[in-house]
C-alpha cells in the first residue's frame, strides 16, 4: 500500500517528443493495448451470444454475477486506483479475464455453471479496477483540447481487440458442421492467451505523477492517497449533481448488450456468421469513435458548442438506428424464431440484419465516447477522474446486471427493444443540460475545476492530506 504525503513540483518540464514513453500518446496507446487483449477479447466472447454456447443460460448467469459485483466495486475502483497505482490495479483486473474465459472452456466439457458464475463474480471485481484506471488515464492524461482525440485513439485500439476476437471463432469454427452451435476448445484457449498478454502489458503503465502532458505539465502533482481520503471522496460522488445527470446514460450504455448479442446476433445468425458479424460490429465502433472524436475536438471553437452538437448528432443517429431495429424486430419473436442466416448462402436476406447489427456497434461507440468526453470535461486531475470513471462504470454495470437477467427471463423481444430505445433517448437531454451548465469554454491553459466534487461538502480536514499539502505549497510559491 502507498503512503500519503509526497508530491512533486508543479513547474512545467520541456516536452521533447509526443512519442516519448511518458507522453499521453504512448500511455493511452498502452492502456488501449491492455484493453485490446482483455475487455476486447471478452467483448468478442460475449458478442457471439451465450458466450459461444448453444444454451445462453450459463453466460447470462455469469454476466449477471459479473455486473452485480462490478456495480458495487466499480464505485470503489477509483479509490483503489488512487491508493495502489496503475500497475497493481490494472494487473489484478486483467488476471480475472483469463479466469473467466477459462471457465467457459471448463463448461464446454462439464456443463456446470458454478465455475462460470464464480469467475463472473471475480471478473466483476477485477473489471472495476481495470476500467477505473482506464477512465482516469484516458480522460486525464490529454490536454483539455484533445480529450476527444485521445478517447477515439483508445476506442480504436480497444475495439480492434473485438475485431481480432471476432475473427478467432470465425476462423476456428468456419468449417465445422452447419448445425454446430458451440465453439471449440481452441477458441477459448486463444482468448486466454491474449488476456494473459494484456496482464503483462499492464505492468508497463506509468503512474500519473510520472506522465507529462503535451503542454509540459504533469498529469498530477500528488503521488499518494490513502483509504480515509478515498472513502470520503467516494461518498461525496453520490451528492454530485453533475454525476447524477450522467446516471441514465451510464445505465443505458451497457443495457442494450444482452439484447443485441443474444437476441439479434445470437438468434438470427448461425455460429460462423456470428463471428463474422462481430468483426464488423467492433470495426464499426472504431469508425464511430473517430467520427465523434473529431466532432468533439475540432468541429467548433467553443468546447460547449462541440459537446452540444455531439449530443444532437448521436441523438438523431440513435433514433434512426433504433427505428431500424424496431422494423427488424417485428419480423420475429421467441415464439416465432427466425431462420438462422449464413453470410454466404442467404444473400439479400442477410444484408438487412447485418447492416443493423453493424449500426448498433457504430452507435455504441459514439454514445460511450460522448459520455467519456463529458466526464473528462468535468475535471482534469487523475485522482478526480478515476473516481468519476469508477462511478460511471458502477452505474453502467448495475444496468447490465439487470439487462442480462431480463434476457434470461425471456422478456418479449419487442419490449426489450423499446426499453433500450427509451433509456438511450432519455439520456440525451440530460447530457445536453450537463454540458450547458458544467462544461467550460477553455483553451486548455486553465484546467477544469477540480473542486470538492461539487457536492457542497467540505474536503478532508487532515493537514496530511495530499490535496491540502498541494494547495499550501502552491500558496507558498506564490507568496515567495
Amino acid at each position: 500500500m502507498r503512503f500519503q504525503g509526497e508530491e512533486e513540483a508543479a513547474a512545467k518540464v520541456p516536452v521533447t517528443s509526443p512519442f516519448r514513453y511518458n507522453s499521453p500518446l504512448v500511455q493511452v496507446s498502452l492502456i488501449g493495448l491492455v484493453c485490446f487483449c482483455c475487455p476486447g477479447m471478452f467483448n468478442a466472447l460475449t458478442g457471439m451470444g451465450g458466450g459461444g454456447q448453444l444454451n445462453p443460460d450459463a453466460a447470462n448467469n455469469a454476466n449477471t454475477a459479473l455486473y452485480t459485483t462490478f456495480s458495487i466495486f466499480g464505485v470503489l475502483g477509483g479509490g483503489v486506483y488512487n491508493i495502489f497505482g496503475p500497475k497493481v490495479t490494472l494487473a489484478m483486473g486483467c488476471s480475472t479475464y483469463v479466469l473467466y474465459a477459462g471457465s467457459f472452456l471448463y463448461y464446454n466439457h462439464q456443463q456446470d455453471q458454478t465455475f462460470a458464475i464464480f469467475a463472473g463474480v471475480l471478473l466483476g471485481i477485477g473489471a472495476s479496477f481495470l476500467w477505473a484506471g482506464q477512465g482516469a488515464i484516458m480522460t486525464s492524461y490529454p490536454t483539455a483540447t484533445r480529450k476527444g482525440t485521445y478517447i477515439s485513439l483508445f476506442w480504436i485500439i480497444f475495439n480492434l481487440g473485438g475485431v481480432i476476437g471476432g475473427l478467432i471463432p470465425f476462423i476456428l469454427n468456419y468449417h465445422r458442421k452447419e448445425k454446430a452451435e458451440t465453439v471449440n476448445d481452441m477458441t477459448y484457449i486463444v482468448f486466454m492467451c491474449f488476456m494473459s498478454a494484456g496482464t503483462l502489458i499492464s505492468l508497463t503503465i506509468l503512474s500519473p505523477d510520472r506522465v507529462v502532458k503535451d503542454d509540459g505539465t504533469h498529469c498530477t502533482n500528488i503521488k499518494y492517497s490513502n483509504v480515509t481520503t478515498e472513502a470520503i471522496e467516494i461518498l461525496k460522488l453520490f451528492c454530485n449533481w453533475k454525476l447524477r445527470l450522467i446516471i441514465p446514460a451510464a445505465w443505458a450504455s451497457n443495457f442494450f448488450y444482452s439484447y443485441q448479442f443474444d437476441n439479434v446476433n445470437g438468434l438470427m445468425f448461425n455460429l460462423r456468421t456470428r463471428g463474422f458479424n462481430n468483426v464488423f460490429y467492433w470495426g464499426a465502433q472504431m469508425i464511430g469513435s473517430v467520427g465523434i472524436g473529431y466532432i468533439l475536438d475540432f468541429s467548433f471553437k467553443s468546447r460547449r458548442t462541440r459537446g452540444l452538437v455531439g449530443v444532437g448528432i448521436v441523438a438523431v443517429l440513435g433514433t434512426v438506428i433504433w427505428a431500424g431495429g424496431l422494423a427488424n424486430q417485428l419480423n420475429y419473436s421467441f415464439d416465432k424464431p427466425p431462420n438462422r442466416l449464413d453470410f454466404k448462402r442467404c444473400g439479400s436476406d442477410f444484408a438487412g440484419p447485418f447492416v443493423l447489427y453493424f449500426s448498433y456497434g457504430l452507435l455504441d461507440a459514439m454514445f460511450q465516447c460522448l459520455v467519456y468526453w463529458v466526464i473528462g470535461a468535468l475535471a482534469d486531475t487523475s485522482e478526480t477522474l478515476s473516481r468519476y470513471a469508477g462511478f460511471y462504470k458502477g452505474v453502467q454495470s448495475a444496468g447490465a446486471a439487470v439487462a442480462w437477467q431480463v434476457g434470461k427471463k425471456k422478456i418479449p423481444l419487442l419490449n426489450q427493444l423499446i426499453v433500450n430505445w427509451v433509456l438511450t433517448t432519455l439520456s440525451y437531454p440530460l447530457l445536453a443540460v450537463l454540458i450547458y451548465k458544467a462544461v467550460k469554454d477553455t483553451d486548455g491553459s486553465k484546467p477544469a475545476e477540480d473542486d470538492d466534487t461539487a457536492s457542497g461538502l467540505p474536503p478532508p480536514a487532515s493537514m496530511k492530506d495530499g490535496y491540502k499539502e498541494l494547495e499550501n505549497s502552491i500558496t507558498t510559491e506564490k507568496n515567495g
